[in-house]
């Protein structure tokens, strides 16, 4: 069905999303802004420095480099989801786009030493614009040469979702990592586990005989 199979990366390969929101949480603590967890979630998905900026925080890059600092030493050691790269290693033509940093991929996912199942990784450090911005994606495609109808993209955000219907990208809901459907009825298909994105793959394989 599908020769491309594009992922994104938190909360879709690597566990990072309490991580993430715990290391915000301590950092926006220290300037005297007091957050509960379930009111950071809407980061999930997007650019750190897009979080603070709508979060108004004063001093964005120092607040920034305080908040990478604390997630370092945890996202060195940060947990892959079960099965996940069982089920990446079956698949074709791979990418990743992901709202991470360069610095921060050097922080966690290339410790990881996974990046050579992939083909391409675009990273926020690589456009101007963001998810749920098509430009990500748009330019995750044309690493992986690929056209928007070969490809799905595979990811546990309403950003994710987003991005891939701007691009014209079927989109795929990584449900172990978003725990639930609701806010995504636009989704192509949602996989419970990664092993349900297989079945895919035996399609486009039979289609192709």
């Amino acid at each position: 069905m599908y020769s491309t199979y594009i992922f994104d990366l938190d909360g879709t390969i690597i566990d990072s999303e309490m991580i993430g929101l715990t290391a915000l949480q301590e950092t926006l603590k220290e300037q005297g802004i007091e957050k509960e967890i379930d009111q950071l979630r809407f980061s999930l998905g997007i650019p750190g420095l897009r979080t603070l900026e709508i979060l108004e925080v004063a001093d964005i890059p120092t607040t920034l480099e305080s908040w990478l600092i604390k997630e370092k030493p945890l996202m060195k050691n940060v947990p892959l989801f079960d099965g996940i790269i069982d089920v990446i290693k079956e698949l074709p033509n791979k990418g990743i786009v992901t709202s991470q940093t360069f610095e921060e991929l050097n922080q966690s996912f290339y410790l990881l030493n996974i990046d050579h199942y992939f083909q391409s990784i675009v990273s926020a450090s690589d456009t101007q614009k963001h998810k749920p911005h098509a430009e990500p994606l748009e330019l995750g495609l044309r690493l992986l040469n690929c056209e928007p109808e070969q490809a799905i993209y595979i990811g546990d955000s309403i950003y994710d979702m987003e991005c891939a219907l701007a691009a014209g990208v079927d989109f795929g809901l990584a449900f172990w990592g978003a725990k639930t459907t609701k806010g995504f009825e636009q989704a192509k298909f949602i996989f419970k586990t990664p092993k349900d994105i297989l079945p895919l793959v035996m399609n486009h394989k039979n289609l192709s005989k």
